[in-house]
């Protein structure tokens, strides 16, 4: 993570970071700004979501803030929810899915702990990308598992991401 700083619960709620920060037990932190390898694969990504809302039953948001405990706020690459849009400005309810897309400074210590807190939060699905590695992999409580057959999957709805087709659509060869 960037810069740390030292701060209450409300004054981190009432104010606005460009980008936005997290909130992790009392520090700010700001969140590793996005190179064009993962900038443009999580708006393929987006793109890709939204397209599906209507049918699948889901919205999608980019870089919203969730509460994943009392003192922790994370801020997802990428989160999708069952459902309308959700009436509260900060998700307050474990979103169905978050994606994070690996920037190259992001460390395994940091991914780890972020991964840790969403499956805590009981996130059903977390998904880890790595746009230059051309890489993915599924995260639970046991373990994270690589995507090694290419294909990034749900269950109820059934969300299916051809990783050939989305990293092809970056049109970064």
């Amino acid at each position: 993570m960037g810069v740390t700083t030292l701060a209450a619960v409300e004054e981190y709620l009432r104010t606005i970071y460009h980008p936005d920060c997290e909130y992790i037990d009392g520090r700010i932190l700001e969140r590793k700004s996005g190179e064009t390898d993962q900038s443009r694969l999580q708006a393929v990504l987006v793109a890709w979501l939204f397209a599906q809302e209507k049918k699948m039953g889901i919205r999608v948001f980019p870089e919203q803030r969730v509460q994943v405990s009392g003192t922790r706020f994370r801020v997802p690459d990428i989160c999708v929810v069952l459902g309308g849009v959700p009436k509260q400005p900060i998700l307050t309810e474990p979103p169905y899915l978050c994606i994070e897309v690996l920037s190259k400074d992001d460390t395994i210590q940091d991914m780890q702990e972020r991964i840790d807190d969403y499956l805590r939060f009981a996130v059903p699905h977390v998904w880890i990308i790595n746009p230059r590695a051309r890489r993915a992999w599924t995260c639970m409580l046991e373990g994270n598992l690589e995507v090694l057959d290419g294909i990034l999957r749900t269950r109820e709805p059934d969300i299916v991401i051809p990783l050939a087709e989305i990293f092809e659509s970056m049109g970064m060869e």
